[in-house]
């Protein structure tokens, strides 16, 4: 091979070199378990913000966690991305990758993406330049020195524009979208990383009826590729997605199963009603 062959070769756009790619360590879910949460505890100053608490998801799930404010949903999610570390438990992502040994930059790289309730988008950037900005964002320093979209991260981009929606605002400044629109957009923003798992925090405050029907649609439809929770209070959208509801009280999980399972769980009356059955 010629000394141009070579340099050619080594300047195609549509590879990535070697050492530059960004390899998510394989998943153990042969006993189709995606997170285990076991015997998770913390504590704040006296409060218990965790207690003894334990939860099982299984890969393609779509799991939604429901409960009072102060029950520990968002500590949760805290713990699950390295944000927070508990006192005591473990937090397993598959069988074998400890999530308690990693960072929150760590965890994102391993394939966990979480998104916050309010929508966090680059509002003077358009829609497609959000998308690539945060596909770059997964990369390291060097490659973001050289970063020029492949062919392959072009069509991943129309991949998720088209899952998300909004494959005709593309080219449209993230700051003029509707509210719901800026959360798809961010979810999308999550989609481009290909996570196992995703975290989504009240996807539907401030939404239409509209937007929230749009939203169902959407989550339902990423699960079984990957795996979902989310965190949300309106009931009537959480008996629209979920398949299992995890309830949790002062730490830990009181309650789980279907939705009408749980509604009509005497612990959970008892909790939320202030009256047992």
């Amino acid at each position: 091979m010629s000394t141009l062959t070579d340099v050619r070769e080594v300047m195609r756009r549509d590879q990535v070199w070697s050492f530059l790619k960004d390899e998510q360590p394989q998943v153990d879910v042969s006993h189709d378990v995606i997170l285990y949460v076991e015997g998770l505890n913390l504590s704040f100053d006296g409060f218990k913000a965790l207690n003894d608490l334990n939860l099982y998801v299984n890969d393609g799930e779509l799991r939604c966690l429901i409960g009072a404010n102060g029950a520990g949903k968002t500590t949760l999610m805290d713990v699950i991305t390295g944000k927070t570390t508990p006192d005591s438990g473990t937090v397993y992502f598959g069988q074998s990758l400890n999530l308690l040994q990693h960072d929150e930059a760590d965890i994102a790289q391993l394939g966990i993406g979480r998104k916050f309730q309010k929508p966090t988008v680059f509002e003077a950037h358009s829609v497609f330049d959000n998308l690539e900005l945060s596909l770059k964002q997964q990369k390291t320093v060097m490659p973001m020195l050289l970063a020029r979209l492949t062919p392959t991260e072009i069509d991943r981009i129309d991949e998720v524009l088209n899952v998300i929606g909004l494959k005709e605002q593309r080219f449209m400044q993230a700051g003029a979208l509707s509210h719901g629109q800026k959360q798809w957009l961010e979810i999308g923003m999550l989609l481009v990383a290909e996570p196992r798992l995703l975290l989504i925090d009240e996807p539907v405050a401030g939404m239409t009826a509209q937007e929230t029907e749009r939203t169902a649609e959407l989550l339902t439809s990423l699960a079984g590729e990957r795996t979902v929770i989310v965190v949300e209070h309106d009931m009537e959208f959480v008996r629209s997605i979920a398949r299992t509801v995890t309830v949790l009280h002062q730490g830990t999980v009181l309650a789980e199963g279907t939705m009408d399972q749980v509604q009509n769980n005497p612990d959970v009356i008892e909790v939320y009603l202030g009256e047992a059955p």
